[in-house]
């Protein structure tokens, strides 16, 4: 008795879905530290997580703001000349990928000025028709942060949640990685020596891929 046609067509399509799905690009995740200390326990973080992301199969890229020198935001300054260069190629390199790991200290129970002056002038870059805050929607965001105080940056991270959230439109995951007492957080290896915020980390990167890989 021979395979109906239709039965024959369906498992050639179930196939061929699970062959595209299998082959599937693995998602960009680009990795900032919003710290340029010597030494910073953020850019530590940020290490890690490029390990645990290139773990979970996602293409890692990770950054200095170094590289992306700003001057202070003007909006005089941006309505007479545009966004500078460097801004202009931060949000080239954000809108490259579908999913963002930002780790940073805190200040003033708030994030740092290098970071929120970033952020600043690439929410002011638009090519074209683009909509306003255009890096930072249609892509998710996971946020980290350690600090030498008990509170582990939860404050600095509660900030930036709101600035991206509200402030951009961005998609921000709740699962979030706080490192307290970041001097003695680490071993002689940049791993981290407790166990429940390794687990935090792996599970804040697992999320962000998984959420990337969705955004088309």
């Amino acid at each position: 008795m021979g395979v109906p046609e239709d039965l024959t067509v369906f498992e050639s399509v179930t196939v061929s879905a699970i062959k595209d799905f299998i082959a599937m690009p693995a998602p960009k995740i680009l990795v900032i530290p919003g710290s340029l200390r010597t030494g910073s326990h953020n850019t530590r973080l940020a290490a890690l997580a490029v390990k645990e992301l290139a773990l979970a199969d996602a293409e890692v890229t990770r950054i200095s703001l170094e590289d992306y020198p700003l001057p202070l935001f003007d909006p005089d300054l941006a309505a007479s000349s545009g966004p500078p260069q460097p801004a202009v190629r931060l949000k080239k390199m954000l809108m490259a990928h579908r999913g963002v790991f930002i780790t940073s200290p805190e200040y003033s129970a708030s994030v740092t000025p290098l970071l929120k002056n970033a952020i600043d002038w690439v929410s002011r870059v638009r090519e074209g028709a683009e909509p306003t805050y255009a890096a930072f929607k249609g892509r998710v965001f996971a946020l980290g942060s350690a600090t030498a105080s008990s509170s582990g940056g939860v404050r600095s991270m509660m900030a930036l949640r709101q600035i991206l959230e509200l402030g951009c439109g961005a998609l921000v995951i709740p699962e979030q990685v706080s490192v307290p007492r970041a001097e003695q957080a680490f071993d002689d290896n940049d791993n981290l020596k407790d166990e429940a915020v390794a687990a935090a980390l792996r599970a804040a990167a697992r999320r962000l891929v998984e959420l990337a890989g969705m955004m088309g």
